[in-house]
């Protein structure tokens, strides 16, 4: 029985053939908002790692995608569904945010930057509309009743004490 145990082990914690010496169990990407280093296991989606880093994002722009970058290279862009991996040396992975991705439309002189920037500007401004405007009017008129429905009740307290006193 011993025995068995012992050629379990040996197979759980026989090293993994063909893997290179640098693999580590994790991937770290550097957040170009904060500019600090995040590490994720191995075999973490893109989109987690994304999630979880606008999450930690106090102030700034939010992170729209990563990518893997190298100097010279045309930069690797993850999907949402895509597992984060370590190309090797001199590739590191970066966030995206979205405000750079504007730059890099201005910088190649495409002719959607202005569509694009038309979209966040569009989004990042706050829709007033006559419904939103009744709403806080109906808010108001409700605070104003109930104030005035509180300040019959104790107007007319005491007399109610009163007439409850007496009829007993």
């Amino acid at each position: 029985m011993a025995e068995e145990d012992e050629e379990q082990d040996s197979k759980v914690n026989r090293p993994i053939p063909n893997l290179p010496n640098r693999f580590l169990p994790f991937v770290e990407v550097v957040c170009k908002g904060s500019g600090k280093t995040r590490r994720f296991a191995a075999g973490t989606e893109a989109g987690f790692a994304v999630s979880l880093i606008n999450k930690k994002v106090e102030v700034g722009p939010i992170t729209t995608h990563i990518e893997a970058v190298k100097e010279g290279e045309e930069p690797v862009s993850f999907g949402p569904n895509s597992v984060l991996v370590d190309y090797g040396d001199g590739w590191k992975l970066q966030t995206v945010t979205g405000v750079e991705g504007l730059r890099k439309k201005e910088f190649n002189g495409s002719s959607t930057l202005h569509n694009e920037s038309l979209r966040v500007l569009k989004a990042s401004q706050p829709v007033i509309s006559y419904l939103y405007i009744g709403k806080i009017l109906l808010a108001f008129i409700l605070i104003f009743v109930m104030g005035a429905v509180l300040t019959l009740a104790l107007e007319n307290l005491p007399s109610l004490i009163l007439f409850i006193n007496s009829s007993m």
